[in-house]
């Protein structure tokens, strides 16, 4: 719902702030009073193409803010692919600059005029100069006529979903017919290249871990051969001449072991020579090469050198050879076993084609009853509106398979007796049309994400009945939504919730547009004037008291 409109320096508009709520609101004023241009102004607010001469006499530039209290679901998502969260609400901004630059922000985050457009076509629907109703587009006819038979033909959706999931099943299963077709048309060539890198793989039989347990195998093992030259080499250091040193330690201290006396004065030096003897015989033996494996490095190696070879060549990681050995594998086996594979999906194609049309037929069925009643009820509301010589239908086609059934489906109108029936946009204009449109979303209130409704004049050329007929038909639709209406009829502006008055003043040479609220006798007389003119009467403030259904 639109809650706010903030302009600046728009045509006549030098600043206004408007605030409106859900149910109808309807603005009424003299003609040249202005009303047109706060439909301009919401409409550049909402992505319509910008025009420098909105810009007032005298300005550098223009702004206009919308502020929206919820966000449908369609455009969460459109603003999701640009990263806008509008969890609290919408604020489009659009700011038009002398030189024609134009700019535009959402919850002031920068955005392009087509983002901002798309977004405020999923906001507002416009009945007017700037029309952008969607009716008016074939491809939203289908699913409106499929909202509103969710809603008017029991287990609807069910069928929906039976038409859904059926098709996910058939495409699913066609997709694979189409993928083992292509394969086997190239298996004659893949074949021999399939055998020879199976084989191949399966002779190598590469485990996961096996590469790096290799290779640090490999290093230890050359590291290990290293360190049994610097052993050799630290005993050869131990025995220079032959003789190891910790023989000729405990020689030396036999020899001064022989000293005579009652107490040896070498005794200490004797038991260092001992000890240290000692020691030098467990260095030695501890430079002794231990742990090497008994395995072959060339072995070691070859076969690594040949697991990375087979990585290079599927170029995968080693850790990945097990698991390309497995597709080829059933590549190898579907090929192998080609016909019976094809049969049994294309029985599943049949089979599931098959639940699929049987869904799509009950799914077509159950639209034409909606159409059907659609058609009543349009009818039901045209004569009050002037277009009782109107008449309307749902048109079906045949369109693809899809998970939406079979159905092309386009809302056809014929606004004279004996004339053809054609597509919506092309069978009606003007007053008849935006009639036509309000009578068509009454009926189908609800059966869109479209919470504000725009109506600009739309009682051009009624009165009387007709235009008490419009005015009951927008406050019907305004129960669920919200309509804002620019209008001339005192029978519409009757049905107001909130009801604002555009006037145009003049103060020093210059020309100024506002806007405001009007509540009780202000209103009694705004509607009064309507229905007399300049001059208001006590029999048109009597009327206008009397058109006042709120």
């Amino acid at each position: 719902m639109l809650v706010g409109l903030h302009i600046s320096n728009i045509v006549l508009i030098e600043k206004l702030n408007l605030e409106f709520g859900m149910g109808l609101n309807v603005l009424t004023g003299e003609t040249g009073a202005g009303k047109s241009i706060l439909l301009d102004a919401l409409s550049l607010a909402l992505g319509a193409r910008s025009d420098v001469g909105l810009i007032r006499h005298g300005c550098d530039g223009a702004s206009v803010v919308a502020e929206f209290d919820v966000a449908p679901a369609a455009v969460v998502d459109t603003l999701g692919e640009c990263d806008i969260e509008c969890t609290d609400g919408l604020i489009l901004r659009r700011t038009l600059s002398a030189d024609g630059k134009s700019r535009a922000w959402i919850n002031d985050v920068p955005v392009s005029i087509k983002t901002l457009k798309a977004v405020g076509d999923s906001l507002v629907e416009i009945h007017g100069q700037f029309a952008n109703h969607t009716l008016l587009d074939a491809a939203t006819h289908r699913p409106t006529l499929d909202m509103f038979a969710s809603k008017n033909i029991p287990d609807y959706n069910d069928l929906l979903a039976s038409v859904h999931t059926t098709y996910s099943q058939y495409h699913a299963a066609q997709r694979r017919l189409t993928e083992l077709q292509e394969m086997l048309a190239r298996s004659a060539s893949e074949r021999d290249f399939l055998e020879h890198n199976v084989a191949e793989l399966r002779a190598l039989s590469v485990r996961v871990g096996e590469e790096e347990e290799l290779s640090t195998k490999r290093a230890a093992m050359m590291n290990a051969e290293k360190n049994a030259a610097i052993l050799a080499e630290a005993q050869q250091a131990l025995s220079p001449r032959g003789n190891s040193l910790d023989a000729q330690l405990f020689a030396v201290a036999h020899i001064l072991q022989r000293i005579r006396g009652d107490e040896n004065p070498y005794q200490e030096q004797i038991d260092k020579l001992y000890d240290v003897a000692e020691t030098v015989a467990q260095v030695a033996q501890s430079l002794e090469p231990v742990g090497m494996d008994a395995e072959n490095v060339d072995t070691i190696e070859e076969r690594l050198f040949a697991i990375r070879a087979a990585a290079r060549k599927h170029r995968v990681m080693a850790d990945e050879l097990p698991n390309v050995l497995d597709k080829m594998a059933q590549q190898l086996n579907t090929i192998d076993n080609s016909d019976a594979e094809l049969k049994k999906t294309s029985a599943a194609v049949q089979e599931f084609r098959k639940a699929f049309d049987v869904a799509a037929s009950k799914l077509t069925d159950a639209r034409h009853v909606a159409a059907e009643k659609l058609r009543q009820r349009l009818l039901a509301e045209l004569p009050d509106l002037k277009l009782g010589s109107a008449d309307f239908v749902v048109d079906f086609g045949v369109t693809a398979p899809s998970a939406l059934g079979t159905d092309d489906v386009v809302f056809m109108i014929k606004t004279n007796t004996g004339a053809p029936f054609a597509p919506l946009h092309r069978a009606a204009s003007g007053g008849e049309l935006a009639r036509l449109m309000l009578a068509m979303r009454v009926v189908l209130a609800g059966a869109d994400d479209a919470h504000t409704f725009v109506f600009d004049e739309i009682d051009t050329g009624i009165s009387g009945a007709t235009a008490a007929a419009v005015g009951n038909r927008l406050s019907r639709l305004a129960v669920d939504s919200q309509a804002l209406v620019i209008t001339h009829s005192a029978q519409v502006a009757g049905f107001a919730d909130r009801h604002f008055k555009i006037a145009k003043s003049v103060a020093n040479d210059k020309t100024t547009t506002s806007v405001h609220e009007i509540l009780a006798v202000e209103r009694v007389n705004e509607i009064a004037r309507i229905i007399s003119g300049a001059e208001i009467t006590p029999e048109s403030v009597a009327t206008a008291k009397t058109l006042i259904k709120k």
